[in-house]
């Protein structure tokens, strides 16, 4: 069967952050993921995680000063000592909360700095992270985000993404597949799964309906279609939810439910 976590940073929003959890779980989720969780101490989130019998599967590692239009450091010169501290602190409270993914953020650079330079300054310091994160047992991810909901972001394609972790060889960076952002830039979601999912190098996937990003039964990409082929791939890893509800989060979950009676189906023996 599939996995499904919710991403407590964009569902269930009626309610406030530390009590997300508690709605997740009545939902049936098993897995939870959020941006940052840093406004609660580790031991306040992993007692919420214990009490609704939860896994924190993911979270990003501190990504700069956000308001000010930050997105992550780890491309930008001069910035990663900052930036392997957030990486130092993501770690702090992933040994707490048994989290082994952490997605470190690449970021949106000056326009006037050449890719060359960007480039080295990320892979050095991605490799550098996931050295930091290995003795922890942690996974680094690295997610492709649109240039259309996310402008210079620096890290945008699938392609552009597995290269970095070909390039690095360190069995503890993968990729982050948001389907939402590959459809938005690439589009040919189904044909990047075959593509990507057999050589292992995905860690984790997030799903939006594109182009609004609203529940996955919206807009132009066929989920159902989507779900079938990642059983066919036998993919292992969670599917996050993370998208912006239209209405009430949990009015919105008719396509979870669907999708599970469908699972059943596909399961069941002939």
């Amino acid at each position: 069967m599939l996995k499904f976590a919710a991403n407590l940073s964009m569902l269930y929003t009626e309610w406030l952050f530390i009590e997300r959890f508690a709605q997740a779980a009545q939902d049936g989720f098993k897995g939870v993921e959020c941006l940052f969780p840093y406004v609660e101490p580790a031991q306040r989130l992993k007692a919420e995680l214990q009490a609704y019998d939860l896994q924190q599967v993911l979270f990003n590692t501190p990504a700069g000063d956000w308001v000010a239009g930050e997105r992550g450091l780890a491309c930008l010169p001069g910035r990663q000592i900052e930036c392997l501290d957030g990486v130092k602190k993501a770690l702090d409270y992933a040994l707490v909360l048994g989290t082994q993914h952490i997605h470190l953020m690449a970021g949106i650079p000056a326009d006037d700095v050449e890719f060359e330079l960007l480039q080295a300054q990320y892979l050095d310091t991605v490799a550098k992270a996931a050295d930091l994160a290995a003795g922890a047992g942690v996974t680094i991810l690295l997610e492709p985000i649109n240039p259309l909901n996310m402008p210079g972001y620096f890290l945008r394609t699938q392609a552009q993404a597995h290269q970095v972790v070909d390039l690095l060889q360190r069995e503890n960076i993968k990729v982050q597949m948001d389907l939402f952002h590959c459809q938005r830039t690439e589009g040919n979601v189904a044909t990047k799964l075959a593509e990507y999912l057999p050589s292992g190098c995905v860690g984790h996937i997030q799903i939006a309906g594109a182009p609004e990003r609203h529940e996955p039964d919206t807009g132009e990409l066929n989920y159902v279609y989507i779900f079938e082929q990642l059983l066919q791939l036998d993919y292992q890893g969670w599917i996050a939810c993370e998208y912006n509800p239209q209405g009430h989060t949990r009015e919105g979950l008719g396509w979870l439910q669907a999708w599970r009676q469908r699972e059943q189906q596909l399961l069941a023996p002939q």
